[in-house]
């Protein structure tokens, strides 16, 4: 999930639909509430930790943490040296998350078809919109951590890709992500000079406030949302089926970046010195480039990658299913 957030076009809520873990996400999120702030300020920590679900939670953050600090940059390698079969990658886990949400979804009548078509309609319209300038305003930024939080809650909808239309996704992603893990090398090593760095120490400030911001969203939406699957299930899925759906077109594989240029051509830079995002040109491949064919390769596993999730869900809940009734 934290690898998965970090892309764009990608949701990490989709690989926590087809792990199986999903609804336990989301009901374990929505016990952090005024009776869990209770046992905690009361010193009863065990009954906190048994009341919020806290083992699937601390295991499922610190899985995301190493993530984010480890495979995250491993990714980000990749998107610059081999981009087109890193998004042939998730295009295809996305197609195998479509097929597993649909497989089992029997509930089409009118009122859901509608919610799955506007679904569609969001999604589509989302993936082309135009990306705006980065602004690093603290109000904004702790209201970029409750939108961004979304790919975490809503299976479709990518927060890495809605950071890139609010123009922050360099600055909150990218560049304080890096400043905090350099920041933690520092430290462990005795190194505090830091403190010295005036623009280390607004980096992470902007990060604290961005992080607070993605916590209140996630708290927030996990109680919206809980309330929403106990009482329209059945159209709650069809929307993320329709959201997923949409969201092809963010990471459909074969696109050519279009960065931000002044009136005589040249390239934008931020204040960063990164090249400006402005949008993506979609084009249709060349099924007579071998790079054409090893996209497809990547785009099949990427489906088996989904394949291989689904088959590690099932399992999970048959052997919670045999613990149960045990």
């Amino acid at each position: 999930m934290g690898a998965a957030n970090k892309v764009p076009g990608v949701s990490g809520g989709i690989v926590a639909f087809v792990g199986g873990f999903y609804e336990e996400f989301i009901y374990s999120l929505q016990k952090i509430n005024s009776k869990a702030f209770k046992l905690l300020f009361n010193g009863r920590f065990k009954s906190f930790y048994q009341y919020t679900n806290g083992q699937f939670l601390l295991l499922l953050i610190f899985g995301m943490l190493v993530s984010y600090f480890s495979i995250s940059r491993v990714l980000d390698y990749f998107l610059a040296q081999k981009e087109l079969y890193v998004w042939a990658a998730f295009f295809g886990m996305i197609l195998g998350s479509i097929y597993y949400i649909a497989k089992d979804f029997h509930h089409w009548n009118k009122r859901t078809v509608l919610t799955g078509v506007i679904g569609l309609i969001i999604g589509i319209s989302i993936s082309f919109l135009n990306p705006a300038t980065e602004n690093n305003n603290l109000i904004f930024i702790f209201f970029c951590g409750i939108i961004s939080v979304s790919g975490m809650t809503l299976p479709g909808l990518s927060g890495s890709f809605i950071l890139i239309l609010l123009g922050n996704y360099v600055l909150l992603l990218v560049d304080s992500v890096n400043a905090l893990y350099d920041t933690l090398s520092e430290v462990f090593v005795g190194d505090f000079s830091f403190v010295n760095n005036a623009n280390r120490m607004e980096t992470l400030k902007i990060l604290a406030v961005f992080t607070l911001g993605s916590a209140t969203g996630l708290v927030t939406f996990s109680h919206l949302l809980s309330y929403v699957l106990k009482h329209f299930k059945e159209i709650t899925t069809a929307a993320i089926l329709g959201f997923i759906t949409g969201s092809l077109g963010v990471v459909w594989p074969w696109k050519r970046t279009i960065y931000k240029a002044d009136e005589l051509g040249n390239v934008l830079l931020d204040s960063n010195g990164d090249k400006i995002v402005l949008n993506y040109q979609r084009y249709f491949p060349d099924f007579n480039s071998l790079e054409t064919w090893w996209a497809i390769l990547f785009v099949v596993l990427g489906i088996l990658i989904l394949l291989v999730l689904d088959w590690y869900g099932k399992n999970r809940n048959e052997r919670k299913q045999v613990r149960t009734a045990g």
